[in-house]
């Protein structure tokens, strides 16, 4: 069985993490996570970076932050994962979904202005499979209704939009380091981006639990003590370590996974000639970082019967997201402001291929003769 997706994991690695099992320092912020934070700082690169367990942790961090109340709204597309939209939940906001472009599958940046309310706080612009949103727009449309914007970059590392890398474009920027990105801190893993200066002391406070333990350890206070309002978002120095690994190979990885993405757009471009499938589209100006590779089909039909043909190739490909508006959460918590042309139309069409850090030509060649074969 070729799977969908396989950790990456360069070898690196395993040092690191024998590294920390070996010492005494196993909590958070230890030194592969401080290594990590100031790659990120000076790489990016960003005002600050802070590592947490998760970019759901990361996207919470980000409603703490911008301070969202019930009653309030927050703007963002329905073709997310559920983290984009329950981190703005939980804080009592209610989620007003936009439609799709069809051809990224992004927030439709034109929709968006008409979707603001008194009541909204933010702006949500998800770059989905590491292509950016229509930034400029967005940070217009915000600059204009005095909105937060908060980027969920989960997929974006290593991606840009005009030469900015995504993430540091909004207030804020959340990226994900879960075992199906391109990087990963050893299974699950996030990272808040911070590029409003105005939050980056309280984002340390709410990140240790309310506490200004943070500038206890710098030497800024003689004790430490409970500040503010805040929950426990300090991945271990485990996942730094995983990490930091990862980080030492970024370019590798970086150009090894844009490798096999342009092999698989050569080698399927004929079959979207002959008007059998769609490839992906990447607008002027993003530079993307071969996050997924996908393929649309005709409708909802014909893609069950190819993901059935390549399960029967021993080839592990899949769909993506359930549009959020359409879940029974979604629609006691959201509402979706105008029409759904595209955010149910394109998801039930899109299937994504097996690619990863490492993929050999043969497994990706077993992949193209499958699809050839069931549109054949």
């Amino acid at each position: 069985m070729i799977p969908f997706n396989k950790p990456p994991h360069t070898g690196l690695e395993d040092a690191y993490v024998r590294e920390v099992l070996a010492g005494e320092k196993m909590s958070g912020d230890g030194p592969f996570g401080q290594k990590c934070q100031e790659w990120f700082e000076q790489s990016l690169p960003a005002k600050k970076a802070l590592l947490t367990p998760s970019c759901t942790a990361a996207l919470e961090m980000a409603a703490f932050l911008i301070d969202i109340r019930p009653g309030d709204e927050v703007i963002m597309p329905s073709y997310t994962f559920v983290s984009t939209a329950n981190a703005f939940v939980v804080r009592g906001a209610r989620i007003v979904f936009v439609d799709i472009r069809p051809d990224t599958l992004n927030i439709d940046e034109q929709l968006i202005e008409t979707a603001i309310t008194d009541k909204t706080r933010a702006i949500v612009p998800v770059h989905y499979a590491g292509v950016s949103c229509e930034m400029s727009s967005i940070m217009d449309i915000a600059r204009r209704h005095d909105l937060f914007v908060v980027e969920d970059a989960a997929q974006g590392m290593m991606s840009s939009y005009k030469g900015q890398a995504l993430g540091t474009i909004g207030h804020l920027g959340a990226f994900s380091f879960h075992e199906t990105k391109n990087y990963t801190s050893g299974g699950e893993g996030g990272l808040l981006i911070i590029n409003d200066a105005r939050f980056a002391e309280r984002a340390e406070i709410i990140r240790e639990k309310g506490t200004n333990r943070s500038q206890f350890f710098r030497g800024m206070v003689d004790k430490y003590q409970w500040v503010d309002v805040g929950s426990s978002y300090l991945p271990c120095e485990l996942q730094a370590a995983y990490l930091w690994g990862q980080l030492e190979a970024a370019d590798d990885i970086n150009h090894s996974r844009l490798a096999a993405w342009s092999w698989y757009y050569e080698n399927l471009l004929p079959l979207e000639k002959a008007g059998k499938i769609e490839l992906p589209s990447i607008p002027d100006g993003c530079e993307h970082n071969a996050h997924m590779f996908y393929i649309k089909t005709a409708g909802l039909e014909e893609r069950t019967a190819l993901l059935d043909h390549l399960k029967a190739d021993d080839i592990l490909a899949v769909f993506h997201y359930v549009p959020l508006h359409t879940a029974s959460a979604g629609q006691r918590f959201a509402r979706f402001e105008g029409q759904d042309l595209y955010t149910t139309q394109e998801s039930e069409r899109l299937v994504r291929v097996p690619l990863w850090y490492g993929i050999t030509p043969s497994e990706q060649s077993r992949v193209l003769e499958s699809i050839t074969d069931f549109y054949r």
